[in-house]
């Protein structure tokens, strides 16, 4: 493909609570055996992006693990690769990156040293599929300066999370609001830009030079009446994972047999770090109903309309309902775990009691196992 590939995968908000207390939001594990990264990343390999830069800053320890061998999302090749590019101290810059704008300048190097005349940006905590050929097809057919993947957001309420934008009838977009209080429409941004390289290296040398750091307000926003920004709208599934409610709903989503198809079983596939170990293994009086059992887990209990994590172990009478449980938890006898997010490396002590009333309830306990 003639493009190269940045995946922003350093952001932090408080909004997703204890879950973003170790990890990035790009790292949160996502249907049982994914990362969240994993969707941005298997979308550029199945588009044939071969060099992909992928940004990372906070708590990026665990993000930094899962892409430490490129193979398992095919860009282990002597031409292009995958670069992962945390904050660097320099003679000229001592700052992390102060936004998505700086993101990308801090290495605008790994711009002007590539070939491929266009890039696609994406972010690292969106889940979805997408050929960005087809984006591609079309920045090129529209001579766009840049292309903002659009979707349309089905609950209104959720609008305030993202970028609002609305289109004249040639899709060339007219107005663009970031995260506005209240919006009458419900097109918004899903935060992957296609944009000619050159043209890219220009936007960011300037805005640097006039001390802006953000890629929506200083850039989107701010040359929406000077360069020629359009949208690409896509009616498949998508979701943003950006606080503990819609991380919910989306790990939820899979339990649904239409979704859990076009992620699992339709091609292109979503490719993933693979961990050696063995099936999952059900006890006698284990019952599991509608729920994503994944490997290493051990069931003794009961298991409901949930999502289990890998080297999950459920010990005898536990109940576990619309909940889901990362990685790595120990879940004591008797335990009721309903309508929560337990953490991973969690010990539940036996007969514990957790019940998500009116929002989804994180659990984080003290890992007695893992004492120094």
């Amino acid at each position: 493909m003639r493009a190269i590939g940045i995946i922003l995968a350093g952001g932090n908000n408080n909004r997703m609570r204890e879950l973003s207390n170790k990890r990035a939001i790009a790292a949160m594990p996502i249907g049982g055996s994914y990362r969240s990264i994993d969707f941005a990343l298997s979308n550029m390999a199945n588009s044939h992006i071969q060099k992909v830069a992928v940004l990372t800053q906070y708590n990026a320890r665990s993000l930094n693990e899962h892409l430490s061998s490129s193979k398992w999302w095919d860009f282990g090749r002597k031409q292009g690769g995958l670069y992962v590019f945390t904050p660097t101290i320099t003679k000229e810059n001592s700052f992390w990156y102060q936004g998505t704008a700086d993101a990308i300048y801090q290495n605008i190097t790994f711009l002007k040293n590539s070939h491929e005349p266009y890039v696609v940006i994406a972010s690292g905590d969106g889940i979805y599929k997408l050929d960005y050929n087809k984006v591609l097809e079309y920045h090129i057919a529209k001579r766009a300066d840049i292309t903002v993947v659009c979707t349309t957001c089905k609950d209104q309420r959720e609008v305030e999370r993202f970028g609002v934008v609305r289109m004249n009838e040639d899709c060339r977009i007219e107005e663009f609001e970031e995260k506005p209080v209240v919006s009458s429409y419900n097109t918004i941004s899903t935060g992957i830009y296609v944009i000619r390289r050159r043209q890219l290296i220009e936007l960011l040398e300037k805005t640097a030079e006039e001390g802006r750091k953000d890629f929506v307000n200083d850039v989107l926003i701010r040359y929406k009446n000077l360069k020629r920004i359009y949208g690409y709208k896509i009616d498949s599934y998508w979701s943003n994972i950006s606080t503990v409610d819609a991380y919910y709903k989306t790990n939820m989503a899979f339990l649904e047999p239409e979704i859990r198809d076009y992620f699992f079983k339709q091609a292109p596939a979503i490719k993933t770090k693979i961990d050696d170990l063995p099936p999952a293994k059900y006890n006698p009086g284990a019952v599991v109903k509608n729920s994503l059992v994944s490997s290493g887990c051990i069931i003794n209990g009961v298991v409901e309309n949930s999502v289990l994590f890998k080297d999950v172990f459920v010990g005898n009478n536990c109940v576990i309902k619309n909940s889901i449980i990362l990685n790595d938890v120990y879940l004591g006898d008797n335990s009721h775990i309903e309508n929560c997010i337990v953490e991973s490396r969690d010990t539940i002590k036996a007969n514990s009691y957790y019940y998500g009333e009116g929002e989804v309830k994180v659990v984080v306990e003290k890992n007695e196992r893992y004492v120094l």
